[in-house]
């Protein structure tokens, strides 16, 4: 190993089994779902 390292472990470099989903699709996936949240509480008040 390089000692340029400095001793950090290097995860991205693993591979799990799983999902596998882009960072960019995730975040649009939470932003829709805080949308349709807040547009249900507007339009259905309980």
């Amino acid at each position: 190993m390089p000692a340029a390292s400095a001793g950090l472990l290097r995860f991205f470099e693993e591979e799990t089994e799983g999902i596998k989903i882009r960072p960019e699709l995730l975040v649009v996936f939470a932003v829709a779902l805080i949308v349709v949240s807040v547009l249900a509480k507007i339009f259905f008040p309980v």
